[in-house]
């Protein structure tokens, strides 16, 4: 079931962030996020993507988030606001269930800001009044991953295989969300 808001995503803020939703000009700034070698490691299973895969990805996410709702944000440090990376949520293939995505650049890990930022957006895909489950994938060797989501209250589902690779699932609901 898709949310009831078909306004598009709204700003959120926190602490120690800013969500803002992606925009048609945030294409550059995600290729430079998702082509850094310890990002794109789990992210794109360390494909160097192109500036053009990077614009398809954003310009279908923005479109999707105006119709449904539902979409990404870029992750902003305060006070500042330099680009700290991104998270959202999109569907999974061949299914009605969402996925939470999330990825910072590598000078902005440790410090609590992925488990920070994704706790908003769960907050507000629960509380938009349409997801009621959210799922999360994770490579088997990224632990990092993995704590984060345990942090937020994801249970593990089961492991599986994607694109070849060992992939641990994990899932949430709004009874089970954690405040990292």
């Amino acid at each position: 079931m898709l949310p009831l808001n078909q306004m598009g995503l709204p700003a959120i803020e926190t602490t120690r962030l800013t969500l803002r939703p992606w925009s048609l000009d945030d294409i550059d700034a995600m290729h430079r996020v998702w082509t850094d070698p310890q990002v794109r490691r789990f992210l794109w299973d360390d494909e160097v993507i192109s500036r053009q895969r990077a614009a398809t990805t954003v310009e279908s996410a923005v479109a999707t988030a105006s119709q449904t709702g539902i979409g990404f944000w870029c992750v902003l440090l305060k006070p500042n606001n330099p680009l700290a990376g991104f998270c959202g949520f999109r569907l999974i293939e061949g299914t009605a269930d969402f996925e939470l995505l999330y990825g910072l650049l590598p000078e902005f890990w440790g410090r609590g800001l992925a488990s920070e930022a994704c706790y908003a957006a769960l907050d507000y895909a629960f509380k938009s009044g349409g997801l009621t489950r959210v799922y999360a994938r994770a490579d088997t060797p990224n632990q990092a991953s993995v704590r984060v989501m345990e942090r937020l209250g994801m249970r593990f589902e089961r492991e599986t295989r994607l694109a070849s690779l060992p992939t641990l699932i994990y899932s949430v609901t709004a009874q089970d969300l954690l405040v990292p």
